[in-house]
C-alpha cells in the first residue's frame, strides 16, 4: 500500500507537535524543519485541526499544538483521516468498469490486506513515535543531492 504525501506530512507535523511538548509552533517552522511544501502542509494542518488532532490558536502570539495526548492518537486514525480512499485496484472503487468484478476473487484478499495494514497501525500511537526534543531539534534539514 502506498500512502499519499498528505499522510507523510501529517505524521511529520504530529511528531513535530509532540516533540514541542505543548509549546506553540507555527507552520513555517515545520515547513523549514522538514523542507516540505508549505501549501500541502497548510492543507494537512487544516485537516488535522478540523479532526481535533491539532489546536490552532489565532492571534499575534498564536500557533499550533497537539489537540490530544500523544497516547490518544492511533496512527491508523491519522491514515484514515488523510487518505482519500483505500481502493488499491479499480474493482474496489465506486466506478468500476472491470467485466469480471461479479465473479472475481481478488477484492477479498486486498480488503483483508488493507484491514491488516490499518489494524497494525492502530496498535501504535503518536506516543510510540517519540524521538525526544533533545535528539530531534538539533537536527536540521539537509537537502538531498
Amino acid at each position: 500500500m502506498r500512502l499519499t504525501d498528505a499522510s507523510d506530512i501529517a505524521f511529520r507535523v504530529l511528531i513535530y507537535a509532540a516533540e514541542k511538548e505543548g509549546a506553540l509552533f507555527r507552520i513555517e517552522e515545520v515547513v523549514e524543519f522538514y523542507g516540505i511544501s508549505r501549501s500541502t502542509t497548510m492543507k494537512v494542518v487544516n485537516a488535522l485541526t478540523r479532526a481535533g488532532l491539532l489546536v490552532a490558536i489565532r492571534g499575534r502570539s498564536g500557533g499550533l499544538r497537539l489537540g490530544k495526548e500523544t497516547g490518544e492518537i492511533p496512527l491508523g486514525d491519522v491514515v484514515r483521516l488523510m487518505e482519500p480512499d483505500f481502493a488499491v485496484v479499480e474493482c474496489l472503487r465506486p466506478v468500476n468498469t472491470c467485466p469480471i468484478t461479479p465473479i472475481c476473487a481478488l477484492p477479498a484478499p486486498l480488503i483483508a490486506a488493507t484491514n491488516a495494514f490499518l489494524d497494525t497501525l492502530d496498535r501504535y500511537t503518536l506516543a510510540d513515535m517519540a524521538i525526544g526534543p533533545k535528539r530531534m531539534f538539533p537536527l536540521t534539514y539537509q537537502p538531498r543531492s
